[in-house]
């Protein structure tokens, strides 16, 4: 088949993308090996934060003593925990079917493994298709680690451990990441004990050391077992669940959950056949403008090997729409892109970590602050946390932020905005905030740098 466009993968750019595309009159072909909605909407975003809604709605009726509320003793149905959440799939999965098939007769929705067979040209189910254009959007899956014995385990990843429905005696968590941090806490909330293994010394390793400290600190509150700066030699299965061993030690669980990071899935598209590039991990290269070593093949999302976040992926897609419609503007780098980890409180990020910025030698004034200066933390009771600004000592511009708090998710794009217009520090010092908002605390943040102060 002739077409105009074919996407490879309906992920979070590759829906948007080609019923745009479509919509415009462009014949697009949409290629997609497993459900719609890539991982965001299967086993991703929807249902992860669903089951941290109920988790948190656990977590809050148990300690809801603090705030002078006897809630009397808890129960999790976790069979309904887990009900919930295939809903929620059920719904937001829907919702981008509703929208493939009303992009009209302009856009063919092929289930299949889309592979490439030659410049521009994609084997589906057997059949070949050529377009001018071809965007890949093949996203990443988890990563298996290289750990003896592991073969011989029944591990549970991202997607597997969300389909149990029996809450775990004691989950072993491998990973200290954003993905293994949210499912920790999820599953100590729900009832289950919980240990999280990793090789660095600090969770979350790629935030500064005060930031993963202070997650520390609350998850060994709530009883997660911590096992940091351990490297496992082996794992294998045991009578009840299975033994991880580690240097001079052990830790025994009734599962365990791997999450060790992402790949890309270039290994089975057939890129070679295309003169399409990947890097030494197998992430496909990209310019700033998403065009491949490959003329007329793009690539969007995880795949690339950009921050795998699903509002990057959807922002590709925005971008890349103005490339094919002949008026690219601002490319993919340089882009100004929050991060949130969904832990409870919550972490998020802009822009440059302390440790970043003292890594490439960019001068910076830093402020801090306790969380519990907040005066909407401290009526609240969400107390746990800290604030971190990064400004340029000569422009007053926002270098980066960290925040751990209460809504830390939804405070941060108050920081977003103003870095992405390039708005100075001064800006958040001289704005009214609202009292008591849980952002008013990032102005009492900004005074704390000399120059704002008094």
């Amino acid at each position: 088949m002739e077409l105009d466009v074919i996407v490879i993968g309906a992920g979070q750019a590759g829906v948007p993308l080609a019923a745009r595309l479509a919509g415009e009159g462009r014949r697009v072909l949409l290629a997609e090996r497993s459900r719609p909605g890539g991982t965001c909407v299967n086993v991703g975003c929807t249902p992860t934060k669903t089951l941290l809604a109920s988790a948190r709605a656990a977590h809050v009726a148990r300690t809801s003593a603090r705030l002078g509320v006897e809630a009397g003793p808890v129960r999790v149905d976790f069979q309904a925990v887990i009900a919930r959440k295939d809903e929620m799939v059920r719904r937001w999965r829907d919702g981008v079917e509703r929208r493939l098939a009303g992009a009209g007769e302009s856009l063919k929705v092929v289930p299949g493994h889309a592979r490439f067979t030659g410049p521009r040209e994609v084997e589906v189910n057997g059949e070949r298709h050529r377009a001018a254009v071809v965007v890949v959007n093949a996203g990443a899956r988890p990563a298996v680690p290289p750990l003896p014995g592991l073969e011989a385990v029944p591990w549970l990843d991202n997607r597997r451990v969300m389909e149990l429905r029996e809450l775990p005696a004691h989950l072993v968590v491998l990973g200290g990441g954003y993905v293994g941090c949210e499912f920790a806490q999820m599953f100590r909330r729900f009832g289950a004990e919980v240990t999280v293994v990793d090789h660095n010394p600090h969770l979350l390793a790629r935030e500064d050391e005060d930031v993963s400290a202070e997650v520390e600190r609350f998850f060994r509150e709530e009883g997660i077992g911590l096992r940091l700066g351990a490297s496992v030699e082996r794992v294998e299965p045991v009578a009840g669940g299975v033994r991880l061993a580690l240097a001079g030690r052990e830790v025994r669980g009734s599962q365990l959950l791997v999450a060790t990071g992402r790949r890309p899935n270039s290994d089975d598209l057939g890129c070679e056949a295309a003169g399409v590039d990947l890097d030494a991990r197998g992430f496909v290269r990209v310019d700033d403008h998403f065009r491949t070593s490959a003329e007329g093949v793009y690539a969007v999302g995880d795949v690339t090997g950009g921050p795998q976040f699903t509002h990057v992926a959807w922002d590709d897609h925005r971008l890349l729409h103005a490339v094919l419609a002949g008026r690219p503007g601002r490319g993919r780098s340089g882009r100004v892109v929050p991060h949130v980890v969904y832990t409870d409180p919550q972490v998020a990020g802009v822009g440059l970590t302390e440790r970043e910025a003292r890594a490439r030698g960019v001068p910076y004034e830093l402020a801090t602050m306790p969380y519990a200066q907040v005066a909407r933390a401290a009526e609240t009771g969400e107390t746990a946390g800290l604030m971190k600004l990064l400004v340029d000592p000569a422009t007053e511009a926002i270098l980066g932020a960290t925040l751990v708090g209460a809504e830390a998710g939804e405070i941060v794009h108050v920081l977003a905005a103003l870095k992405h217009v390039g708005a100075p520090a001064r800006a958040v010092v001289e704005m009214i905030h609202a009292h008591p908002a849980f952002s008013e605390g990032l102005q009492s943040l900004a005074m704390r740098l000399p120059r704002y102060a008094g």
